[in-house]
């Protein structure tokens, strides 16, 4: 354990960071496994309404810089790539 203070609210800021991303990247992949179940049942309307929702988090979670911007733009595009492929 730290001695000093400095380094002892680190710990305590890394922690409730660590959280933080972890349940901002949990939400992410649910919202994702939701656009592809929606896919796989081959119901578009539903797996638009899904994409606009998980794109909405994604964003969200590229804002607060849990993910880089480039890698929250890949995710959505691979998400609207699975949304368009619905005959």
């Amino acid at each position: 354990m730290a001695n000093i203070k400095s380094a002892k609210k680190r710990i305590l800021v890394n922690k409730n960071r660590y959280d933080r991303n972890k349940a901002i990247k949990s939400s992410v992949k649910t919202a994702i496994k939701k656009v592809e179940a929606a896919a796989a049942e081959g119901n578009k309307e539903k797996a638009q309404a899904a994409l606009t929702e998980a794109a909405k988090v994604i964003e969200k979670a590229a804002n607060k810089g849990v993910y880089h911007k480039n890698n929250a733009a890949r995710k959505v595009s691979r998400c609207a790539k699975i949304v368009n492929g619905i005959a």
